[in-house]
């Protein structure tokens, strides 16, 4: 039932392969048979995966890695202008394609579910793929994460349905056509990209104005940012609105969220009549995602109580409050929050399942635009926490930004009230943890960074 390989990707080369979403796309593209080519900055297990899938992965950047007959050359908006290998596909008039018109050309004749918010996007896609999966509607997805039962963040399915992560930081989310676009949020974040709220709002505007005819947009009924942008696309002909969370206006009511430990037990109101499953992550924030894909998959047709039952069979992503082992009587457990919202989801969480245990976080800054502008709200955030460690800004694609560093977080979180200490050597971090935590901690490690590789090394101090 899927459509084939567009032309134009039939020999793609990926620059910057084995990020998230970009591997995604290069692993469908090979499951449908394309000849698939790329390069990243160092070794991975994506790269590895990527591998035995029959694409060929070049470790390093270099004009000699660019084939002679490639297609095209896929590109994110993290991939710089003097990239030689992108260099050299101009001196070859090799067409350049970006990562988002890719997945649109990969959506093109499928029932495709598209997943938007400033966060929450990774989980609630997840959640979806894992559902339909489950009622073997064998759909196709991509994921800005790796799905702990598959161990995989995309995949061809043989069904008419594509669930994928849209992501707003570039705009590229108004590439998509989609059927059902579930809108969770609209927050400010991105900083390098939008310059104020309205520039926001405009751009998920437009992306709810690609919904086709008849089609239909899945959206918070309690947060500010989305109920504000439901009033901005009322008018927009041929638009089915269907509103979700606690308010007693939504169309999709959360009637209650008991928390279970590590899980968390949801009851909701659809047409009248109580539904009751379970999410296997904690926390109220998650439970809202797992209405919001209910929500979607109902207004594809799907039976919602068979939808319901299928979501309890989500057990994660990699990195979504991912537990990552247990010592000493202590549980470790990776956050991928890095947006304030994000972090205080989580560490509520978190505060939650820990009942009378303290809870420790390990935060890493992630970009310096973000700190500048969100700093203040992240070390407000860690006051829900015990005790805090704060590592220096993860720079990911930024170069400094002048007097912009963690103090900022770590100043604004003491204001707070928070107990929190800065830790510029990252490899000292296992040590501090491990003299720090008693029996029935948990440990949180937090960020968008290599703050998740901590985690192991945490529990192997913890251990000895």
């Amino acid at each position: 039932m899927a459509p084939g390989i567009p032309a134009a990707l039939e020999r793609p080369h990926f620059i910057g392969i084995g990020g998230a979403g970009m591997s995604g796309i290069a692993k469908i593209l090979a499951q449908r048979g394309a000849k698939v080519a790329g390069s990243d900055s160092r070794e991975s297990a994506t790269a590895e995966a990527l591998r035995a899938l029959g694409v060929t992965v070049h470790i390093g950047h270099a004009a000699g890695h660019l084939a002679d007959d490639a297609s095209c050359v896929v590109v994110s908006s993290a991939i710089r202008a003097d990239n030689p290998e992108l260099v050299r596909a101009a001196e070859l008039s090799v067409p350049v394609v970006h990562r988002s018109d890719a997945l649109a050309a990969l959506m093109e004749g499928l029932r495709a579910i598209a997943v938007a918010g400033t966060h929450g996007k990774t989980t609630t896609t997840s959640m979806l793929a894992v559902a339909l999966s489950e009622l073997a509607l064998d759909p196709s997805y991509a994921i800005g994460g790796d799905l702990e039962g598959p161990g995989t963040n995309a995949a061809h399915g043989g069904g008419d349905i594509f669930v994928a992560e849209a992501d707003e930081s570039d705009r590229s989310f108004q590439k998509y056509d989609p059927q059902v676009a579930i809108v969770l949020n609209v927050e400010l974040d991105h900083h390098a990209n939008y310059a104020s709220m309205e520039e926001i709002y405009d751009s998920f505007e437009t992306f709810v104005g690609k919904i086709v005819p008849g089609g239909t947009l899945v959206v918070s009924a309690d947060q500010q940012g989305a109920v504000e942008l439901v009033q901005r696309v009322r008018d927009i002909s041929l638009l089915n609105v269907v509103t979700y969370g606690a308010s007693a206006t939504a169309d999709v009511r959360v009637h209650k969220v008991t928390p279970r430990g590590l899980t968390s037990e949801v009851t909701v109101v659809l047409g009248g009549k109580y539904l009751t499953f379970t999410v296997s992550v904690p926390g109220s924030h998650y439970a809202h995602n797992a209405v919001a894909a209910l929500a979607a998959g109902v207004a594809l047709g799907i039976p919602a109580h068979n939808l319901a039952s299928a979501i309890g069979k989500y057990t994660g992503v990699k990195r979504r409050l991912q537990l990552k082992g247990e010592a000493a009587g202590v549980q470790v457990i990776d956050s991928y929050a890095h947006h304030p919202t994000e972090m205080t989801a989580d560490l509520e969480a978190m505060r939650g399942a820990a009942s009378e245990a303290r809870l420790l976080v390990v935060f890493q800054p992630h970009l310096f635009s973000r700190t500048q502008e969100l700093g203040t709200e992240m070390g407000q955030a860690l006051a829900l926490a015990d005790a805090s460690v704060v590592l220096d800004i993860y720079p990911a694609r930024e170069d400094p930004i002048p007097g912009i560093t963690s103090t900022l977080i770590v100043d604004a979180a003491k204001t707070a009230g928070a107990d929190v200490t800065a830790v510029h050597d990252k490899a000292t971090v296992p040590a501090v943890i491990a003299g720090m935590a008693k029996p029935g901690d948990l440990v949180l490690t937090m960020g968008a960074g290599d703050v998740t590789d901590l985690g192991p090394q945490i529990l192997d101090h913890l251990s000895s």
